[in-house]
């Protein structure tokens, strides 16, 4: 296990193989990575349950948007996973282990699927993957999952990867598209002594 005050510096990622799935950590130099940020965050479905606060429309956006989530790693405070197909390594969607306090040993998680690899459970298997690490190699105590109200998708997922629901959180995230309103968020979370979940995957 990692310890947390020596990585607060600096949070070196690794590779974590799994459930068919590479995660790896994206790479802002790499034109097929910006691509692929890019289409996640253009996604209609994507901006449908999120609100960036700094949109992403273009490549230079993706390509800066990315290089902030390298220096996320290199101040310790996130850790952002490309996550693809083992076998052909194409890019499925993304996870990120995020907002990690080192004293009280909690982060938040957060992923999104491209559009032609929805249905196939990537975002759980993701979780799953992404989950145990941080529990195991990061040293975290806690780890929330925070989703807008009404995103059934992701209430499903949370619960299949050992998140129980905790409670609603009044006008704790922005309305798709507006920065001036805002909507209530469901709180999920698991806790590092909680059982080991285990996945009916096909």
């Amino acid at each position: 296990m990692t310890d947390l005050y020596e990585s607060s510096a600096s949070l070196p990622l690794p590779e974590i193989h799994g459930y068919g799935l590479w995660l790896r950590p994206w790479d802002a130099d790499a034109e097929n990575d910006v691509q692929a940020w890019l289409r996640g965050y253009t996604d209609p479905e994507f901006q449908r349950w999120n609100t960036p606060l700094r949109p992403i429309e273009d490549r230079a956006a993706a390509q800066e948007s990315l290089r902030a989530r390298a220096k996320a790693a290199q101040e310790g405070v996130g850790a952002s996973f490309c996550v693809t197909d083992a076998t052909t390594g194409v890019p499925l969607g993304h996870i990120g282990v995020n907002d990690i306090d080192h004293v009280i040993r909690v982060a938040r998680v957060g992923y999104w699927v491209l559009p032609d690899a929805r249905g196939r459970q990537v975002a759980t298997r993701a979780l799953a993957l992404a989950s145990r690490w941080a529990f195991e190699e990061l040293g975290v105590h806690r780890l929330e999952l925070g989703h807008a109200l009404g995103h059934e998708a992701s209430c499903r997922i949370a619960e299949r990867c050992g998140y129980p629901y905790e409670g609603t959180l009044r006008g704790a995230m922005f309305e798709s598209g507006r920065l001036d309103t805002f909507r209530d968020v469901h709180l999920h979370a698991r806790l590092a002594t909680d059982p080991e979940p285990v996945l009916a995957l096909p």
